[in-house]
């Protein structure tokens, strides 16, 4: 009898795997992540300076109107002094889980490289105090946290890679999302955000989160109906404080920042894919990254220049966007949307590096011509990648939820301002490929779901 136990325990995993999993953990009718009178869905973003202020959006139930945040410089005592209040401004979004008021905070005047406690009001009661530090000069080393789609299962799956991450780079000033971090799709999506911001935890509240937005923040309005169109969902505006320098056409969803002698450009590849935003967007961009003055150059989108998944081709990003990313020597491309991993570059030059992730678990296949245009690729694998910046070198790690390294190099500057590309072995696992022939639900197109 104890043998066969055993041998049904051992059992358990594969049988574990092969069942579809739902999206979320919610049950049906559950309002488990409705609005209270405590604050919730706390999330840092950057400023366009980082190093002097930032904002912070959250959220409550319709009692809380414009509250206060609350910020100092943190010290080793519980006596927190020298407080100073900041008053938000409240938006109202109507949701399946009820009504919810969401806040806005900016932050401006701070130190640089300084430690700040702060804290978010409810009704009749505050958050947590969160400690986060702002940026230093631009010749200071920075990490950053750099993750691809999460989309899907996010506490279920995406929470251990949120955590792995936060283990392997503690130092993180900054965490980047390269879009679709959530599945939704119907505007019907509360407890996906709810489930998003249990995954992220204490990263959304003590990084700065700077999200691209894919084409899953969208949803199709008149679905199957000749007046279809795609329309941004409503809680994207409400969910992050971001800067308003975006495109005019994207306003919204494009944006950036600099930070420690990084300049991060922020484009939405949906709306130029779709809403025929392509060109006043390579406009903005090209005016942001011609007026950089930082040593590196970071671009972050969704839907990737060059595809590692059959059949996506993304026309209009390559034909109008993707001439000014030449031009301008960007260093990196970091997107997401096609659900494996893959890198490349362009011939022999050293920038710009073009990279495709995914941390979430919905995994596709790689097709044929990524294989033989992208070094390394992979397949059936949860990542996090890590890059540490300095001014003269640009560090980069892919690393799967293990914490195994997946693929490294670095980007170094000469005196003369040119750069070389230097490849890291040591260290790297083999290529992954999917094993399975078909998902659970019978899908051969993909690896999981």
């Amino acid at each position: 009898m104890r043998l066969l136990a055993i041998g049904l325990l051992l059992a358990l995993p594969s049988m574990a795997m092969a069942a579809a999993e739902p999206n979320t953990q919610v049950p049906s009718g559950s309002r488990y992540y409705a609005a209270t009178a405590v604050p919730d869905r706390i999330v840092a973003s950057p400023s366009v300076d980082p190093s002097h202020g930032f904002a912070v959006a959250w959220r409550t139930n319709g009692s809380v109107q414009s509250p206060l945040l609350e910020i100092a410089r943190a010290d080793d005592t519980p006596a927190i002094e020298g407080i100073v209040q900041v008053r938000a401004k409240t938006q109202v979004l109507q949701t399946e889980n009820g009504l919810s008021h969401h806040h806005r905070a900016d932050i401006d005047g701070l130190q640089p490289d300084t430690l700040y406690v702060y804290r978010v009001q409810g009704n009749g009661s505050w958050s947590a105090w969160n400690q986060l530090r702002t940026l230093a000069a631009a010749d200071q080393p920075l990490t950053l946290l750099y993750f691809g789609d999460t989309q899907n299962k996010n506490v279920s799956h995406v929470s251990r890679v949120v955590r792995a991450a936060q283990k392997a780079a503690p130092d993180a000033r900054i965490s980047l999302f390269a879009g679709d971090l959530v599945s939704g799709g119907d505007d019907m999506d509360d407890s996906e955000w709810g489930e998003w911001f249990a995954a992220a935890n204490w990263l959304a509240q003590e990084t700065l989160v700077a999200p691209a937005i894919g084409n899953h923040e969208y949803f199709e309005e008149f679905e199957d109906t000749p007046q279809e169109r795609r329309v941004l969902g409503r809680h994207w505006p409400m969910t992050f404080a971001l800067p308003g320098n975006g495109a005019g056409a994207a306003a919204g969803t494009s944006y950036w920042f600099d930070a420690q002698g990084v300049r991060v450009a922020v484009v939405d590849g949906t709306s130029a894919l779709d809403l025929g935003t392509a060109k006043a967007q390579a406009q903005w961009l090209d005016k942001v990254l011609a007026d950089n003055r930082q040593p590196w150059t970071i671009v972050l989108l969704h839907q990737p220049f060059y595809s590692p998944r059959e059949g996506r081709e993304n026309a209009a990003l390559r034909k109008v966007l993707l001439p000014v990313v030449r031009r301008h020597r960007v260093d990196l491309v970091l997107q997401g949307h096609d659900h494996t991993y893959g890198r490349r570059g362009e011939g022999q030059a050293a920038t710009p590096q073009y990279v495709v992730t995914v941390a979430g678990p919905k995994q596709y296949r790689l097709s044929g011509q990524a294989r033989r245009t992208m070094d390394p690729v992979g397949e059936d694998t949860q990542l996090f990648q890590v890059l540490r910046i300095d001014p003269q070198r640009l560090r980069y790690e892919a690393r799967t939820v293990t914490g195994r390294l997946y693929d490294a190099f670095e980007l170094r500057r000469d005196d003369n301002g040119g750069k070389q590309r230097v490849e890291q072995q040591e260290g790297r696992i083999a290529p992954r490929d999917c094993a399975r022939a078909q998902t659970a639900k019978g899908r051969t197109d993909r690896c999981w779901e």
